[in-house]
């Protein structure tokens, strides 16, 4: 166990924030520092063709030990940290034997993990627990992947009796802004199916996520004096409220579980002359994602109608679609995931991702991609926590596919 508290812990000590601001790839030059010590570890523990290229995409090779033919497989994971909470200065906190009460982060701010409010915390009394010290996010999504596979592979080069085909993992920059596989280069993965490691709790297993897009909404007004404003002033912030006011008011994150989409505004940045909205759109169902997109320009086209200008514009630009359609057609990848988990004593969720992950962008460039836990919880903040018992579990979920796929197509 110590083993990978010590790798985790390092990792996530290196500051990897994406920048969604910065067209580059990678989007924060400071990925590169974590990615220069995953080439290290990587040669260190004897992986193959160990490559990192001009963007920041680290692949390598565990090469076959039988001599029959097995498809090639893949692992994947990213680099990049959430930009929408800070990672520079990650102080992780280890605790031992959770009793299942509140864990203090932070004393001086009484900054408190308590299970009243994150009742999760409570199905792992017992374990060790990481955590941060409440003042950053920690960065278990996906350094805690990045982990996982790097000690699954490790484990296979030290159990050369665990049979297995060739395997090959990748790295990636920027998952967190949405580019994550944009650069990613398919054919030279070489792999015929992969997983991403890049899931929360212990047993998630997905296949399904998400149809998302952006929607950018721009508001003009005009400004006049307010004393002399009579039927002259437009004020584009009371325009913006009657868009706001026109989506489902019930079709929000905070109000919206399972397969419900949602509409969210993330962003809201207003003066007299001009207002510019932002949202995300959401939905698992095609036909209601596209519904989706259609009522956002219907409200934009009623109120110039309206207001008998065009005042109000949209651009919506999709962002990436249900991997569901890509996997179907290949569901023994996700039965061989499956079968894994159940055979190192892990129960299997499988439910549909409230997300997008690489692996829905790679599903469609090719590579099919299903999802697998990594063991955090409450990404992108200081709540995130992950028990080090979820990540062995991971570990050993990495190692049995290997192994699994191998005795698939032994005979």
């Amino acid at each position: 166990m110590q083993h990978i508290i010590d790798r985790f812990t390092k990792y996530v000590t290196i500051d990897t924030q994406s920048d969604p601001k910065n067209p580059a790839f990678p989007s924060t030059d400071k990925q590169w520092d974590l990615a220069r010590v995953l080439v290290d570890d990587l040669k260190r523990i004897g992986l193959k063709d160990v490559h990192l290229d001009e963007h920041c995409y680290l692949m390598a090779t565990l090469p076959s030990n039988v001599d029959f033919d097995v498809p090639t497989i893949g692992f994947i994971s990213h680099i990049d940290t959430s930009p929408d909470f800070t990672g520079t200065g990650v102080k992780p906190q280890i605790h031992p034997n959770y009793d299942g009460k509140d864990i203090v982060l932070n004393k001086e701010e009484n900054i408190l993990l308590s299970p009243s409010y994150f009742e999760d915390l409570l199905q792992y009394k017992g374990q060790t627990l990481i955590t941060t010290d409440g003042t950053t996010l920690l960065g278990a999504d996906d350094k805690a992947g990045i982990t996982e596979i790097v000690c699954a592979m490790e484990y296979l080069l030290q159990h050369p009796e665990i049979k297995h085909g060739e395997i090959r993992i990748a790295f990636t920059p920027d998952e967190e802004v949405g580019k994550g596989a944009h650069l990613f280069d398919v054919d030279k993965f070489g792999a015929e199916w992969a997983y991403t490691m890049d899931g929360s709790q212990v047993g998630e297993l997905e296949y399904e996520n998400f149809n998302a897009a952006s929607a950018t909404i721009h508001i003009k007004g005009k400004i006049v004096h307010p004393g002399y404003a009579k039927n002259k002033l437009i004020n584009s912030i009371l325009i913006a409220n009657e868009f706001i006011a026109a989506l489902p008011q019930n079709e929000t994150p905070e109000q919206t579980e399972g397969y419900e989409g949602f509409f969210h505004l993330h962003s809201h940045i207003g003066e007299v002359e001009k207002t510019t909205l932002q949202y995300i759109i959401r939905d698992h169902d095609m036909e209601k994602f596209q519904a989706r997109k259609k009522l956002i320009s219907s409200i934009a086209d009623n109120l110039n109608e309206k207001l008998g200008a065009p005042l109000v514009t949209v651009e919506i630009a999709d962002q990436y679609y249900n991997m569901k359609e890509k996997i179907m057609p290949v569901m023994h990848i996700v039965d061989i995931a499956e079968n894994a988990m159940k055979e190192v004593g892990v129960k299997p969720i499988i439910k549909a991702i409230r997300g997008g992950t690489d692996g829905s962008q790679l599903s469609y460039k090719g590579l099919p991609c299903p999802n697998i836990f990594a063991g955090g919880h409450n990404f992108h903040g200081r709540y995130e926590y992950v028990p080090v018992e979820s990540m062995e579990k991971a570990i050993q979920v990495i190692v049995k596919i290997a192994s699994l796929t191998a005795k698939k197509y032994r005979n």
